[in-house]
């Protein structure tokens, strides 16, 4: 997938080892092709549930 830099941002995060054990579990759970993209799920499900 090429990255289109007018409408997407990097972000350089560092995580603990067992935040990142857990985000590849959810991956290969949900059969999920990118680390990448799982971390965009987690993320928006994240934004999603802060809302009312």
């Amino acid at each position: 997938m090429a990255v289109n830099p007018d409408t997407t941002a990097r972000k350089l995060v560092s995580l603990p080892h067992e935040m990142v054990k857990a985000i590849q579990d959810f991956r290969f759970e949900n059969r999920i092709a990118s680390e990448s993209e799982a971390i965009r799920q987690l993320i928006q499900k994240g934004l999603n549930s802060g809302r009312k």
